[in-house]
């Protein structure tokens, strides 16, 4: 049993310690929080489990794993440097999904017990008495038939030498010799007569692991003789016996042809009966040797031998034994297993190894915070285009959150399992660049890793490649994009063999593109290409209303870095947020918030005005005037300035409202949003004016 402690006992120790409590496997020897109230320590002492403020009492027990769910990384250090040796330290988020992984474990063992109890309700449901010992020669398996036959109950027998409990059924001579001894008749001491079947119990190497004896009283097997030399009577009986079995039975005769299948057989194969009976031994394989032939050619069993069987090639496993009558070899009989199941379970722990090793996208649509017209707008459109494969193309100011719905896009769409591939276009030198996206051969140029490297679009193979500041490529690599978008395939650098990629594409810029397109900075058909499914992210001054509960939100997240209590911002320091530009956008607030935590004492649990570092006065976008050219300006400038001009005076006549500020333009509201954000134009200027 493992033993478990808690460290942290907020909402996350809480949930863990609920897992954990009712988990047969795992002991809570502990709960650790700072705060006495904290929700986890309540709910442990209400289970009796030790709770405390200091982590070092709990230490010296030397439990096996420390969870840390404060989300402090210092606390996260700590716990690892003073950890005792052999004692594992597990940051939240890696303890949940390893949470998940132990419950899908304990509904496995739960479902194997489940089973267990359905194959003893089978043995001793059986008239026929049955023993089996394991190599030591140790009772492990005595039925109620054989209580019933031999006169003693199972609870005398069970774990006792075979020879000193029950020293007449020659059980300890089949584990030394091998052999196995079939209809062998026998008087017990209660003076019953029985006919038994002994035969060894052996592993996959040959070796013998135990012993099975199955009897029934002679007088009984008498009154059955005439039936059982009809061998139609025994076929039927056989076939009653097997086709309760959920694995695929089948067996031949000594010319290896069929002669009893079961109804598990016809599931897995989708051969019946007619198909398969009197039919050569190989008809039901469509890869592989016959087992059967193989066993009736040399006169013994094998076991786990890998086939494919039917006509949908189903993966199975074999084991084949030969039938012996009085020492007559007169057939085989092979049980075939189904492991198509094993393997979907393989693919899905696979698949869940898989996510704990990358792990890249980590926010989802529930982390995006926003209910004003214009980041609803951007959200909907976000969320529909992460059910298609199109390609999406994210608009906005630096440090509006690009990145964050990139994440979102991902983790909401069908590929959110597989790969998600950030790469910064801007942060990596344009001698680098096109080798790092596309890869290259080995030899391509000096330096070249051996055996040559894999780009970005191939380790997003599956999955998802994010190409942040796409308005930063080159022309010769806008060229290679293009392609890699129109015929889905790259060409690494250096290499002529085109290579096919399933990639979905998010790209993300704050520059003009239609004006980068205008200076022939920027190509027009890989423009086309990637503005298929356009997001504008709208600023922070553009969504002033979401500005409180995106500060509540950060708050929030700053409390567990920097150890604070913060619960509430002061309407004061409130109205100074909501009153400035935000050049800087969300990541600004962000640097702005922290700060004032910072410099907040621990017991302070609300910003107030003065905790704000000052702000600039006027971050505001230079005005244009209407109708006065300035000298050198060109067509497109003057066409621009009177575009704003015209779309600030309808905006102001409206009152701000977009909707019919874009139905009096005669454009669309999304369109109207990006003419908004492009020229600056926001509520707040509109209300100044007034």
């Amino acid at each position: 049993m493992k033993r478990f402690l808690i460290v942290g006992g907020g909402e996350g120790g809480t949930a863990f310690f609920r897992t954990l409590i009712q988990l047969d496997r795992i002991r809570v020897t502990g709960v650790v929080d700072l705060r006495p109230e904290a929700p986890a320590i309540l709910e442990a002492k209400r289970h009796g489990i030790p709770t405390g403020q200091k982590v070092y009492p709990f230490l010296k027990e030397n439990p096996d794993v420390v969870l840390e769910v404060t989300g402090d990384p210092a606390v996260y250090r700590h716990l690892c440097d003073i950890k005792g040796e052999g004692t594992l330290v597990v940051p939240g988020e890696v303890a949940n999904l390893i949470m998940q992984l132990i419950a899908e474990k304990e509904q496995w063992f739960e479902a194997w017990r489940v089973r267990q109890h359905e194959l003893d309700a089978i043995v001793n449901s059986t008239h026929d008495g049955m023993i089996a010992v394991n190599r030591e020669g140790r009772v492990t398996l005595f039925n109620r038939a054989a209580e019933r036959l031999i006169g003693k109950s199972a609870d005398q027998v069970m774990g006792k030498k075979i020879g000193e409990v029950l020293p007449d059924t020659c059980l300890d001579q089949v584990l030394q010799t091998g052999k196995p001894e079939l209809n062998q008749s026998l008087e017990l001491a209660n003076g019953k007569k029985i006919v038994t079947n002994r035969e060894p119990v052996t592993d996959r190497e040959g070796k013998v692991i135990g012993v099975v004896s199955v009897f029934r009283d002679i007088t009984e097997v008498t009154s059955l003789v005439q039936q059982v030399t009809d061998l139609k009577s025994m076929k039927s009986q056989l076939q009653a016996i097997i086709d309760s079995s959920d694995d695929a039975i089948s067996v031949v005769d000594t010319k290896g042809l069929g002669v009893l299948i079961n109804p598990a057989y016809t599931r897995l194969t989708g051969l019946t009966p007619p198909e398969v009976i009197g039919k050569p031994a190989d008809t039901d394989i469509s890869e592989g040797e016959s087992m059967h032939m193989k066993v009736l050619r040399t006169g013994k069993p094998v076991r786990g031998v890998p086939m494919k069987v039917g006509s949908h090639r189903k993966d199975v496993v074999v084991n084949a034994a030969p039938i012996t009558v009085e020492g007559k070899l007169k057939g085989s009989v092979a049980i075939i297993q189904d492991m198509s199941e094993i393997k979907e379970l393989y693919r899905e722990l696979e698949r869940f190894r898989r996510l704990v090793r990358t792990l890249e996208a980590k926010y989802t649509f529930d982390d995006i915070i926003g209910e004003s017209e214009a980041m609803r707008l951007a959200l909907k459109e976000a969320r529909q285009g992460a059910h298609t494969r199109a390609t999406v193309l994210l608009r906005g100011e630096s440090g509006t959150g690009k990145e964050l719905f990139a994440h979102a896009i991902h983790n909401a769409s069908d590929r959110k399992y597989n790969q998600f591939v950030r790469v910064n276009c801007a942060s990596i030198p344009e001698s680098l660049l096109e080798s790092e996206l596309f890869g290259y051969e080995e030899g391509a140029f000096t330096g070249a890793r051996r055996g040559g490297k894999k780009g970005f679009f191939e380790e997003a193979d599956g999955g998802t490649i994010f190409l942040d500041e796409i308005g930063e490529l080159s022309l010769s690599t806008q060229a290679k994009l293009l392609r890699v978008l129109q015929e889905k395939e790259i060409v690494r650098v250096g290499g002529a063999k085109p290579v096919t990629v399933d990639v979905r594409v998010i790209a993300a810029t704050h520059v003009d593109l239609e004006q980068a397109i205008k200076e022939k900075r920027f190509r027009e058909d890989l423009y086309y290409r990637l503005n298929l499914l356009p997001i504008h992210i709208p600023p922070l001054r553009q969504r002033v209303s979401d500005i409180q509960a995106l500060s509540l939100h950060l708050v929030k997240n700053f409390n567990q870095e920097y150890g604070r209590n913060v619960i509430s911002i002061h309407r004061d320091a409130l109205h100074v947020l909501e009153t400035y530009n935000w050049p800087g956008n969300v990541r600004e607030l962000e640097n702005v918030l922290g700060r004032a935590m910072i410099h907040m004492h621990h017991s302070e649990r609300e910003i107030c005005k003065e905790h704000l570092l000052p702000l600039p006065s006027s971050m505001a976008p230079p005005a244009f005037q209407e109708g006065v050219t300035e000298e050198g300006e060109t067509l497109q400038q003057v066409v621009s300035r009177t575009e704003r001009a015209h779309i600030l005076r309808v905006f102001e006549e409206t009152g701000g409202n977009k909707t019919e500020t874009a139905r009096r333009l005669g454009i669309s509201v999304r369109n109207l949003y990006y003419k908004l954000e492009r020229y600056q134009i926001s509520n707040r200027e509109t209300e100044s004016k007034t």
